[in-house]
């Protein structure tokens, strides 16, 4: 995890909204604001970790940021193009660059394909990558360098193997092109214990390796913050809190960051005693109809009356906080 300056991937007020169809013909029932105005920026060779509950909005930031899914205002940029805004050509360059890797190992290869074919196909569609006489010998490598054998495992095909197996082909033909920036969408958490810690050092170690950039989306905020740089937290749509791993779980600034971290099993007796678990009161609401002002404050314990009338900016520079009452260090 060594960063760099450089900065790779730019966020820009991105926005995902998707219909809802009312209960009669051809009304509408409003809108699911999915994502709702992210921003950041994601510098080369650093890991950027997002977390969340379920349905914040994680998956469909991902998807937008390697352009499967159209944002409704913002800009991906990545350099000086827009991904969304690429077309043809423009487009199969830029998907070259940023990859992904999907949560679901099983799912996301084809079974009736063997891995010599999986690993082979991003070379099918961006003929102009390798030579047809050097892809042999690149599968080979990629399978090496994630920890397969070639000579044991390239003829198989996905039901034959494990799911940590699984995921080390996924993330091998996220490799095969050469990317800057891998998105990884919650690509442990259908996998054990032990297995999620193999993958999290392989991921690890190919960027010390290759010096490729992630952004890591995960529920476990444990992994997050073995394998990130900076941390970025979503709650129904938006960021309310960002900054270096370091400081952000020491010393949450957010009282929603505050809430997930206390859920975090501790694994020492000793010291359990000393932390007080925070109990959120009801559900998330719903996003197609948020609160107003600012979205934590129906489960938060410290809102008033300036909280429900006035939305808080994400404010700060290398640690940014969006909230009236930030909890002191």
């Amino acid at each position: 995890m060594s960063a760099t300056d450089e900065r790779v991937l730019r966020v820009e007020n991105l926005v995902r909204h998707f219909p809802v169809k009312g209960r009669l013909p051809f009304t509408s029932g409003g809108v699911v604001k999915a994502v709702d105005g992210v921003s950041f920026d994601l510098r080369r060779g650093e890991t950027l970790g997002v977390v969340g509950e379920s349905g914040c909005g994680k998956s469909t930031l991902a998807r937008m940021l390697v352009g499967l899914e159209r944002p409704t205002s913002g800009e991906v940029r990545f350099g000086d193009a827009v991904v969304h805004a690429a077309r043809g050509r423009d487009l199969r360059a830029l998907r070259r660059r940023i990859q992904i890797v999907l949560q679901d190992p099983y799912t996301s290869l084809n079974p009736r394909r063997t891995v010599r074919e999986i690993l082979l196909q991003p070379f099918e569609i961006h003929p102009d990558a390798l030579d047809r006489k050097r892809r042999l010998d690149r599968i080979r490598e990629l399978l090496d360098l994630v920890g397969l054998d070639p000579s044991v495992h390239l003829d198989r095909y996905p039901h034959q193997f494990s799911g940590g197996q699984r995921q080390r082909i996924g993330i091998a033909r996220a490799l095969a092109l050469q990317p800057d920036v891998i998105v990884c969408d919650e690509p442990v958490s259908a996998l054990d214990v032990s297995v999620q810690a193999q993958v999290v050092n392989l991921l690890e170690r190919l960027q010390r390796e290759l010096g490729v950039a992630y952004v890591f989306i995960a529920h476990d905020l444990s992994v997050v913050r073995h394998i990130s740089d900076r941390v970025a937290v979503m709650y129904l749509g938006k960021l309310v809190e960002s900054g270096p791993e370091a400081t952000l779980y020491d010393a949450p600034a957010h009282p929603y960051t505050k809430a997930l971290l206390s859920a975090v099993p501790v694994p020492e007796p000793v010291g359990r005693g000393d932390r007080r678990r925070i109990l959120l009161a009801g559900d998330p609401p719903s996003p197609v109809n948020p609160p107003s002002g600012c979205r934590f404050r129906t489960r938060c314990w410290q809102a008033t009356e300036t909280c429900a009338t006035t939305e808080p900016p994400l404010a700060g520079d290398e640690r940014a906080v969006a909230c009236h009452y930030p909890l002191a260090a």
